[in-house]
């Protein structure tokens, strides 16, 4: 699709919290957050013709690598939130987006992200085939406190329990989604700390995409939760609560 009308290097976008996002309690779930982080970015690669559908032309998809999320507070069931996004770089086949969460003037969550540009037939990365001059790039603004950290799994881990790759847990560029992934681990953790809010940060990183039927074991040290595939670590959460 040809560049809109209606595109700006700076997007903001309403979104209203439904009861199917929520917890129990009505908190915005934090999986439920992550999505609307990646529909916004979506929306906005859309508007600035960079989309899923125009990179398919050369085969191309962005795919998250890291992902680094700080939680002030969690929005509830029927707030009107907006999330505001940007580029702070992009060059190449990678590409560094940002994210806010507001409830009115309220800032309630920054949000940070890695892309990669992916080749869908080799399954490799390579240079963005489109041009992207007219996303103007914020490299001073950042979304959050903190920025990305190599998480450390070279630990001892124990392993917690085995999953398998359905269907449902797959995306249009046909391997796990990348909130699939938090969603497997968040499970593993005290739904107390989940469904009060207390996970006030987390940071994400993707190593290796998982495809369907793939067998895999997830594991914890602390804080760190893997998801590993035949003794390889393909994900890797480091959160704080």
């Amino acid at each position: 699709m040809p560049i809109s009308p209606n595109f700006t290097s700076i997007l903001s976008k309403d979104w209203e919290i439904n009861f199917l996002q929520c917890y129990p309690n009505g908190n915005l779930k934090y999986t439920e957050l992550c999505n609307l982080f990646q529909l916004t970015a979506a929306a906005h690669s859309e508007l600035g013709g960079i989309s899923f559908s125009d990179m398919q032309e050369f085969h191309q998809a962005w795919v998250l690598s890291k992902m680094l999320v700080e939680v002030h507070k969690l929005p509830k069931w029927k707030d009107k939130v907006t999330v505001k996004t940007w580029i702070k770089s992009l060059e190449n086949s990678r590409s560094v987006r940002c994210l806010e969460l507001y409830l009115g003037e309220e800032k309630l969550v920054g949000c940070e992200t890695f892309w990669a540009v992916f080749n869908t037939q080799t399954r490799r990365p390579e240079s963005l085939a489109l041009p992207s001059d007219h996303f103007e790039k914020y490299p001073e603004a950042s979304a959050t406190q903190n920025s990305f950290s190599k998480i450390n799994i070279q630990n001892e881990f124990t392993t917690i329990i085995e999953r398998k790759v359905a269907l449902s847990d797959l995306d249009i560029v046909n391997h796990m989604n990348s909130v699939k992934y938090l969603e497997w681990c968040l499970d593993t953790i005290n739904p107390k700390d989940l469904i009060s809010g207390k996970l006030k940060s987390f940071e994400m990183n993707y190593l290796k995409e998982l495809s369907l039927s793939d067998q895999v074991t997830i594991a914890q040290k602390e804080s760190v939760i893997t998801i590993n595939k035949d003794g390889k670590t393909c994900f890797a959460l480091s959160f704080i609560v």
